[in-house]
């Protein structure tokens, strides 16, 4: 993992925690241990499935970047799809609070796709390669040209 691939998945994950955090206090506080237990599955269900997909988009750009924006819109369509079929297997557990799960599922996820939105704005990731100084070639000057 190079380190602006590094930097980005750090700057979406810890905002993505903390929210996570608040939910496992909320889902403690409002379910009980369940609701807490709920919350942190959710939590970390996200970060896992958003990390990932973070890691496959990085690779997709630096090997084929011609297809990195469809690659990214796939991406974040099965990763929500899939989220929506976690989230229909366990809404008749007795495992864990299925609400607290279902709203720290959706308040990580949009904290994720957020922070993320926000963490490429504010990198600064060259699109073009510029020229080192070695490669290249004095241009004439004068009335030689």
């Amino acid at each position: 993992m190079q380190s602006n691939d590094a930097r980005m998945f750090l700057h979406t994950a810890v905002p993505t925690a903390a929210v996570g955090v608040i939910a496992v206090v909320a889902g403690a506080v409002l379910a009980g241990g369940k609701g807490a237990l709920g919350a942190a599955f959710g939590t970390l269900l996200v970060i896992l499935f958003m990390g990932l997909g973070l890691i496959v988009l990085q690779r997709t750009a630096r090997s084929l970047p011609h297809l990195f924006q469809a690659m990214g819109l796939m991406l974040y369509t099965t990763q929500l799809l899939a989220l929506a079929i976690v989230l229909a297997v366990f809404k008749d557990t007795t495992l864990f609070s299925v609400k607290a799960f279902g709203f720290a599922l959706l308040a990580t996820t949009l904290v994720w796709v957020a922070a993320q939105a926000r963490a490429h704005m504010k990198a600064k990731i060259l699109y073009v390669e510029p020229e080192s100084t070695e490669e290249r070639k004095p241009e004439p000057t004068g009335s030689a040209a």
